[in-house]
């Protein structure tokens, strides 16, 4: 008997796994580790320093699009390339500013190389490689974008600790490049055809006579009908809040470092995220296909109101807070996984792309606008006990949120646009 063959999907899958892991888990979030000690040496404010983060963001909302022709365009492994010399060699140019204008004006190529490696490689590869298990590919891809961050984001803290915050920056920059340049010219390929192969699964799913899939269950509303829905502008809010409280992440190290924690110990609760991260991606995912979108988001939103509270009556107590972030990593786990469960369960697939993209300018609008925000309020207060109430607030807003989407949801099927 023949030994079957691992497919090559899955080779993919693992090189996805080390570029997205290590673009988003270690370079895009420890950019919050470098946020005191640089406005400490520097004598800035942190509101200021942090509004880098909504210039990256305008420019990703703005590139996305361009981003998506080119890497059609293109072959996949030089653009994948080019993206992580702009994300990463930010980084290292990061090293040589002295005025926040040096992380405005670097935002916009570390934005650039982002969407390739943190946003657009994913769904792309994978959709051209899974036509089986795909869901469970992007599961995958989000946990290990939480396990590569738990492992990376204490040694940055180290780094930080004992080199300083401008050669931590090129030791972390250089190494993202040293690491996934080779992953992809080695394990990416530009689509199964150029290695001969047909997607994973494509066997056991309708085809026509030349590969292409047929969608035999495109069911739901229209584009043109779900955005004048009510259950639309519930799930706009949902969006807007939960990447409004998951942006919190990057304030817990400045939020520990006030409560005299040291930098070294911020670096290990952020490795503490992102194990609630990797946690958070895996369970949510299953209970989506158990309990369904709705029941899953209301739990998600309960599990983050208990992280909230531990850390609005904790003073100093370092089991708590590691407790509390913890569970606070299954909310910033929810972004990128709940949000296409909830859209698909609202308004089916017929339009799903349109849909989502655009119930995403939630996303991109809060990441504009929910990081500098809490950090002036830190400055003007000088804690984030004003943020943390807030964060209550909006995890209340979005329980509310997410009934009154399927309760819109219940009148498009009523009114017959569910077809």
């Amino acid at each position: 008997m023949e030994k079957k063959k691992i497919h090559y999907a899955w080779w993919t899958l693992l090189a996805l796994c080390i570029i997205v892991g290590i673009g988003k888990g270690s370079l895009s979030n420890s950019a919050s580790l470098f946020l005191t000690p640089i406005t400490k040496d520097l004598g800035v404010g942190l509101g200021s320093l942090s509004l880098y983060f909504s210039v990256s963001a305008i420019v990703t909302l703005i590139f996305l699009p361009i981003g998506g022709k080119i890497l059609a365009k293109y072959d996949i492994r030089s653009v994948l390339i080019v993206g992580i010399i702009l994300q990463a060699g930010s980084y290292v140019l990061f090293s040589l500013m002295s005025s926040v204008w040096g992380w405005y004006i670097m935002a916009i190529p570390l934005a650039v190389g982002g969407v390739f490696i943190t946003v657009i490689a994913g769904p792309v590869l994978i959709n051209q490689w899974f036509k089986k298990n795909s869901g469970l590919a992007l599961g995958i891809l989000g946990a290990a974008g939480g396990l590569l961050g738990a492992i990376s984001q204490p040694i940055v803290g180290k780094l930080i600790s004992s080199h300083g915050w401008r050669s931590s920056y090129v030791i972390v920059g250089i190494a993202a490049m040293v690491i996934i340049i080779p992953v992809v010219l080695l394990l990416i390929k530009k689509s199964p055809q150029a290695k001969g192969l047909l997607p994973y699964g494509m066997d056991e799913v309708a085809a026509t006579s030349d590969g292409a899939v047929i969608n035999t269950e495109e069911k739901g509303v229209t584009f043109a009908i779900a955005k004048k829905s009510s259950a639309f502008y519930a799930l706009l809010t949902f969006f807007f809040l939960v990447t409004s409280i998951a942006s919190f992440s990057m304030h817990i190290p400045t939020y520990l470092m006030n409560k005299g924690f040291s930098v070294s110990f911020a670096g290990n609760i952020m490795g503490t995220l992102m194990i609630g991260v990797l946690i958070g991606s895996l369970i949510i995912g299953f209970l989506t296909d158990r309990i369904g979108s709705k029941n899953t988001a209301l739990l998600a939103m309960f599990v983050g109101l208990i992280s909230i509270c531990l850390l609005v009556f904790t003073d100093s107590n370092a089991t708590i807070i590691t407790i509390a972030v913890g569970l606070f990593g299954v909310i910033s786990s929810s972004i990128g996984t709940l949000g296409p469960a909830l859209t698909a369960s609202l308004f089916g697939n017929k339009e799903y792309s349109q849909i989502y993209s655009t119930a995403s300018l939630g996303l991109a609008i809060s990441s504009i606008v929910a990081l500098p925000v809490y950090g002036y309020v830190y400055d003007f207060t000088g804690s984030y006990t004003v943020v943390l109430y807030a964060l209550l607030a909006m995890l209340v807003i979005n329980i509310i949120a997410i009934l009154f989407a399927f309760k819109g949801k219940k009148k498009l099927e009523q009114d017959g646009f569910w077809k």
